[in-house]
């Protein structure tokens, strides 16, 4: 039986893999940090046999090791954060050094198959390309361009460094999956931040919405197509876009407030002005002033082709999301 070794397996996406791959039958090797973590994943799947270890992305300690009889590595870790950081390397180096510490793990511990969990981020902001233009899997971010925030360039120059592992060992196949914002029903109440722009809509936090727009996509989709890239022979040497749609985020506020009338979603969007002046001193702020005038709409056709497949819809997502945020602050 093949077996997966899952890397960040508490995050959000991550045990929607593990369902994934519970559900189609593999053995599963899980990491965390924690024994927090590992006891979080055993009561969200008590009838599983989990096999786990304990890393830490920013230590060599023990990767090797922990993957050794694996078949296949399946690298969600990365750091995500809401706002940018005073110093942009505090996200970027992590997340580089930490995707080649789990590639160079899996070539010591001689898997031959790597699905990495990348993001439309490392796509949508190539700097000789229209701004308005939508993009594909053909394009890459200009991880140093002045309007690229550091999640962005972090997320870029990973994946770069992934392709460019493979390419000096050609043995491993390897299939980036590059989502976009990631909603749709959490497995349990630790959702992190991947659901927070759904919580402070729902909740009244935002009286105006930012005047952008996010490409956007249902975590069951992306788990999916981990999953399915395994044994596909199409995926190997391939990126895909995970990517249902993209819409301003005035209308993802009013799919909410067409499902619930009573919620106190943003009416307008903020003016361009408003946003240039917090940004400088909001760091939240300053990720969406880099988007100003640009779409990060990226094209799902390459992703439903070759996987046989429709996204689901993200109206159905963003309010999955709302109920269960809904259900566990009751």
């Amino acid at each position: 039986m093949t077996k997966v070794f899952v890397t960040g397996a508490s995050g959000f996406i991550a045990k929607h893999i593990l369902r994934e791959l519970f559900e189609k039958g593999y053995d599963v090797r899980a990491s965390v940090r924690s024994e927090k973590r590992k006891t979080e994943l055993e009561e969200l799947f008590p009838e599983a046999v989990i096999e786990f270890a304990f890393l830490d992305l920013g230590k060599d300690d023990g990767w090797t090791e922990a993957m050794q009889g694996c078949d296949v590595l399946m690298h969600t870790a990365s750091p995500f954060p809401l706002s940018e950081p005073k110093d942009p390397e505090e996200l970027i180096r992590p997340a580089v050094d930490g995707t080649l510490r789990a590639m160079n793990a899996a070539k010591a511990a001689g898997i031959k198959r790597v699905i990495l969990t990348s993001s439309c981020a490392a796509i949508y902001k190539q700097a000789d390309k229209p701004p308005m233009q939508p993009s594909d899997e053909t394009n890459w971010t200009t991880p140093d361009a002045p309007f690229v925030g550091a999640y962005e360039a972090s997320k870029t120059l990973a994946e770069k460094a992934a392709w460019d592992f493979v390419a000096e060992n050609p043995d491993i196949a390897l299939t980036t999956i590059n989502p976009g914002g990631v909603f749709g029903p959490p497995m349990d109440a630790r959702y992190g931040s991947s659901l927070e722009i759904v919580e402070q809509f729902i909740g009244g936090k935002i009286p105006m919405a930012p005047p952008a727009d996010l490409v956007a996509v249902d975590v069951r989709d992306v788990a999916m197509m981990h999953v399915a890239a395994i044994d596909l022979e199409a995926a190997k040497g391939e990126r895909f876009a995970a990517a249902a749609e993209t819409n301003s985020f005035l209308a993802f506020a009013q799919m909410l407030k067409d499902w619930d009338a009573s919620l106190k979603t943003p009416k307008r969007e903020a003016p361009v002005w408003l946003i240039k002046f917090l940004a400088l001193f909001m760091a939240d702020m300053k990720a969406i002033r880099g988007s100003l005038g640009r779409t990060s709409a990226v094209s799902g056709a390459k992703a439903e082709a070759t996987f046989g497949f429709k996204f689901i819809p993200v109206r159905d997502s963003l309010v999955a999301s709302a109920q269960a945020i809904q259900s566990y602050q009751s």
